[in-house]
């Protein structure tokens, strides 16, 4: 059904002059120009009519015209009133003010060639108040624990087994997935380069050492600070948007005691077990791949595996489990505490924590590797 009075634009040619005449009639609203197939035939003429002066306009006939309609003509003119035009004193305003807007004038930017410079300085000294915030929230934590230590029975103890849920024992499933895949691909790829040199037997070294000192530690920390340290982030972002936060500070609540401390001792008990769990997956699907690959034996894996790989070295990945997820807790909550009340900073910050706790976990591997380099090879 359409509008009554619908916006017209049609090309008359008067008897008393050669020169073509566009007149425009009906309703120039948004309501009457967002009509069924209305504006696609309108945009389509004015389209036709560009780039000719020689045309006449007249638009007395319009009854109502809105700034919508308007800028329809003045696009179609090239943004400036065609030499022949005829308006509606009603119009006159209109497009006056459309005239004025496009001679505005904005200033231009002018580009230091210090930017760089400057650049620099300013993310240097972002670090700097990062390094400080954390230093801040780690003597906070300190005196947390150690309030903890002194009074045992009045300690967050469901917040802490809460998390430990959260973050160990949901976990479970997509690190059994990942370490089982890795041991899989980590195995035949080895099995493929020991069969060239007669090495089959040494498959059980390459894996256990690989798995139990590196992979297995690194892998969980990687799956827990994506899937663990976004969710921190983006609990605490939350609580800073709905003013949960200021609430309990008005109530007398700690953030510290019941909201950080928690979360990293959590991490801290969960991610050892965590990585017992993916090093045992890794290693089973490493096993699985060594029978059909190499014909080894699941019996022959498991006893060689002992003698294989030092127990020292099930030490150094249970302390970089404990390390990797005091780190992943501590900068997950870092940014969650850093978090605006709007959206816009709740989302940026998730994403700034999770690569930022990714590779402070990488960077704490490295520090591990250099520090234990003469440590657990037999």
């Amino acid at each position: 059904m359409r509008i009554e009075n619908a916006p017209t634009l049609t090309i008359e040619h008067p008897e008393s002059t050669k020169e073509q005449s566009v007149v425009a009639r009906g309703v120039w609203q948004v309501h009457a120009l967002s009509d069924r197939g209305a504006l696609k035939g309108i945009n389509k003429m004015l389209g036709t009519l560009k780039d000719q002066p020689q045309l006449v306009w007249d638009l007395s006939g319009i009854s109502s015209l809105d700034h919508i309609g308007a800028q329809m003509f003045w696009t179609a003119w090239g943004k400036r009133r065609p030499n022949r035009l005829t308006l509606d004193p009603r119009q006159e305003e209109l497009f006056a003010r459309l005239e004025d807007a496009s001679h505005l004038s904005y200033p231009r930017t002018r580009s230091s060639p210090l930017g760089w410079i400057i650049a620099l300085g300013a993310s240097v000294l972002s670090l700097f108040e990062h390094l400080k915030s954390v230093i801040l929230l780690i003597g906070q934590v300190v005196q947390d624990l150690f309030r903890f230590i002194r009074h045992p029975v009045t300690g967050p103890w469901r917040e802490i087994s809460a998390n430990i849920y959260h973050s160990g024992f949901q976990a479970l499933g997509i690190t059994a997935l990942v370490g089982f895949l890795i041991g899989i691909v980590l195995s035949y790829l080895s099995a493929q380069q020991l069969r060239m040199f007669g090495g089959d037997i040494f498959l059980v070294n390459i894996l256990g050492m690989a798995v139990i000192r590196e992979l297995g530690p690194l892998l969980a920390a990687i799956l827990v600070a994506g899937r663990s340290g976004s969710s921190i982030t983006a609990q605490l972002g939350v609580m800073r948007v709905t003013e949960e936060l200021d609430a309990m500070l008005v109530m007398g609540i700690s953030h510290g005691y019941r909201l950080i401390m928690p979360k990293i001792l959590a991490l801290a008990v969960a991610m050892p077990l965590l990585v017992v769990w993916t090093d045992a997956m890794a290693l089973l699907g490493g096993m699985l791949a060594a029978k059909f690959e190499l014909g080894l034996s699941l019996r022959y894996f498991v006893q060689k595996l002992p003698s294989a790989v030092p127990i020292v070295n099930y030490g150094i990945g249970l302390g970089k489990g404990v390390v990797f997820g005091t780190l992943i807790a501590l900068v997950s909550c870092h940014f969650g505490l850093r978090i605006k009340p709007n959206t816009e900073s709740l989302g940026r910050g998730t994403t700034t924590a999770v690569v930022t706790a990714i590779t402070v976990v990488i960077m704490a591997n490295a520090v591990f590797a250099i520090v234990f380099s003469s440590v657990g090879f037999s």
